[in-house]
C-alpha cells in the first residue's frame, strides 16, 4: 500500500534518491531463492511473524554488520520470528560472504528486483546504483506492523526497535 511517504535517500548528508516506499498495510509478497535454490515465499510464513532485514550492498561494513546481528539474533532459536535478510548482491557473493563470516540465516539474493520493485526500495543514485535502500519490516498476519526507512545509506537501523515489535 503507497502511504504518500516519499523518503529522501543520501549518502554522507548528500541526497542521492527518492524512493516512495510500501511502509504499511498488506504486506506485498514475493517469492526468492536462497542460496541453496529454495524459494521462500512470503505467504507461507504467515504462522510467524517475519523481520527482514534489507541490506544495499553485503560487501560494505554496514551491511556486515546488520546482517551479523540479524544472524545472532537468528541463532537464539526464537521460533516465532522468522528472519530474513534481503539485497540485490548474486547468489554468489552473498555465498562467500556468508562463507567467511559464519552466516547461517536465510539469505535472499533479489539479483531481478522481485522484491525491491514490489516494495519500492530501489535506489539509483549515490555510490551503490540499482541497490536497495537500507530497511527493515516486521511483518505479522501479513500485514507491515513496524518499519524503517534508513534515509542516510550509511547508517545503521535501529535494531532494538524492531525486535520490540517483532517479540510483541
Amino acid at each position: 500500500m503507497y502511504n504518500g511517504r516519499m523518503e529522501i535517500i543520501t549518502f554522507q548528508q548528500q541526497p542521492i534518491d527518492t524512493i516512495d516506499p510500501v511502509t504499511e498495510g498488506a504486506a506485498p509478497d514475493f517469492t526468492l531463492k536462497d542460496l541453496h535454490g529454495h524459494p521462500v515465499t512470503l505467504s507461507s510464513l504467515k504462522d510467524k511473524t517475519v523481520l527482514i532485514s534489507v541490506v544495499p550492498d553485503i560487501n560494505t561494513p554496514v551491511c556486515s554488520t546488520q546482517t551479523r546481528f540479524f544472524n545472532e539474533e537468528a541463532a537464539r532459536g526464537n521460533g516465532d520470528v522468522e528472519f530474513l535478510t534481503i539485497s540485490n548482491n548474486t547468489n554468489d557473493e552473498f555465498a562467500n560472504w556468508c562463507a567467511a563470516e559464519g552466516i547461517d540465516m536465510t539469505i535472499l539474493p533479489d539479483v531481478d528486483n522481485e522484491f525491491g520493485g514490489k516494495y519500492r526500495l530501489r535506489i539509483y543514485g549515490g555510490p551503490l546504483p540499482g541497490r536497495l535502500a537500507r530497511s527493515l519490516y516486521v511483518i505479522r498476519d501479513g500485514n507491515i506492523i513496524h518499519n524503517q526507512i534508513v534515509n542516510e545509506i550509511s547508517d545503521e537501523p535501529d535494531y532494538h526497535a524492531a525486535l520490540a515489535v517483532a517479540h510483541s
